[in-house]
């Protein structure tokens, strides 16, 4: 996990605030209410004090005080920064006050892509919380970190926040049933599992079917049709796959030339990696780093 950045907000009712879709996770604790959240699929949710709602693929939502509450109301809000990742964001008035604690987060996006498809939009911490002893504390903590800065609140934060983000997805991994297909299956199957790790560890190395099924203690027809089985895919399709994602991350966020990427990720050449990049993913290489090089869209979601 990488990239947290977060806010701090003081709002007095009414207000309202849109968070538009973004390939970002976001994270909102709401310290005191009130404070409701909409989402496309679940419509309007009140959230209570202690609340933390996780939305993992940062879709479209909106926070507001109350759910008649129209509008966007970040114009009328002050905005300070208070370093690099964090800001303070306030708006005066005389009705009721809310104190929420908003971030968003870049994520391994070539490690942790299938697990973020896998989950819910939006996934309340409550209903988590009670099977993490650790996630009450940690809440608590970022709260009296967030209302009494001091010297290194922000380094303190973004670590905290890096580790309830961590403890969340872990919590919903493990509550999510016994699943048989999917990614969470493969990850609970213990030859599969070690396979997965594997291409995920080092994606660049020159992996063959027989090399995984070695890495997974199974002969090779046994491993393809597990593999095959339980992720819907065979090992080759999904190791390409997994290369593309790692790929246009390289491209597109480190500024990595075509060739460098090519020769990270185990190509022999840079036209054949090209070859195989416009064929999972529909654009060039070359394409996608002049595009998007240098683009780290990090905003707090406002």
């Amino acid at each position: 996990m990488s990239g947290v950045n977060y806010g701090r907000c003081e709002l007095r009712h009414p207000w309202s605030i849109t968070f538009p879709q973004q390939q970002l996770l976001r994270f909102h604790f709401v310290s005191q209410g009130p404070c409701w959240i909409h989402t496309e699929v679940q419509g309007w949710q009140e959230l209570n004090d202690g609340d933390l709602v996780l939305l993992p693929q940062g879709v479209t939502h909106r926070l507001a005080s109350a759910p008649d509450v129209e509008g966007d109301s970040l114009k009328s809000c002050q905005i300070t920064r208070l370093g690099s990742n964090v800001c303070d964001v306030s708006r005066e008035g005389t009705g009721a006050a809310s104190t929420l604690f908003c971030g968003s987060m870049a994520l391994g996006a070539h490690a942790l892509n299938p697990l973020i498809a896998l989950m819910p939009p939006i996934i309340k911490g409550c209903d988590v919380a009670g099977n993490d002893p650790i996630v009450g504390p940690l809440l608590a903590a970022m709260s009296t970190e967030a209302t009494q800065p001091q010297m290194g609140s922000a380094t303190v934060l973004s670590r905290m926040a890096d580790l309830l983000a961590a403890r969340l997805i872990r919590c919903w991994v493990n509550c999510s049933g016994a699943s048989t297909t999917g990614w969470l299956a493969a990850i609970r199957d213990p030859n599969i599992g070690r396979a997965l790790a594997a291409m995920h560890r080092d994606p660049g190395h020159n992996w063959t079917l027989e090399r995984l099924a070695g890495v997974a203690g199974q002969s090779r027809s046994i491993f393809a049709e597990r593999f095959s089985a339980i992720l819907g895919e065979g090992a080759a399709h999904y190791l390409a796959r997994l290369r593309m994602q790692l790929a246009r991350d390289l491209l597109a966020q480190n500024g990595m030339s075509v060739a460098e990427v090519a020769s990270r990720l185990g190509y022999d050449s840079e036209a054949s990696f090209a070859r195989a990049f416009k064929r999972v993913t529909n654009v060039s290489p070359g394409i996608v780093r002049r595009t998007s090089s240098g683009r780290t869209d990090m905003d707090f979601g406002f």
